[in-house]
């Protein structure tokens, strides 16, 4: 008779002895093996939502930062275009854009 190990990783948890009784007279080993189920979710399981919702907080930030510069791009771009063409006038009424420097 030769020597072999026990199968598969349960392996070790069972006592030589029965394992070789068992083995020269063919009787079943009964293993068992006690696990506990576990209470809550596994952190995976909110991992997903989390990374979703910090990458959208990201992209508005984003978008309102774009929106602040083409304001201020705007606002710029006006005050330029209202110092070089001086006063507008319709129907009369005539309207300073930027206030002149000798004023």
């Amino acid at each position: 008779m030769t020597h072999r190990d026990p199968p598969g990783i349960i392996a070790p948890h069972i006592p030589a002895d029965a394992y070789r009784r068992a083995e020269t007279t063919g009787a079943p080993i009964v293993v068992v093996v006690h696990q506990t189920d576990r209470t809550g979710r596994p952190l995976r399981h909110y991992l997903f939502p989390i990374a979703v919702a910090g990458a959208g907080v990201i992209g508005v930030f984003g978008l309102v930062a774009a929106f602040v510069a083409l304001l201020d791009f705007a606002v710029h771009t006006a005050a330029a275009i209202g110092a070089a063409a001086g006063p507008i006038g319709v129907g009369g009424i005539s309207l300073r854009l930027a206030r002149g420097k000798h004023t």
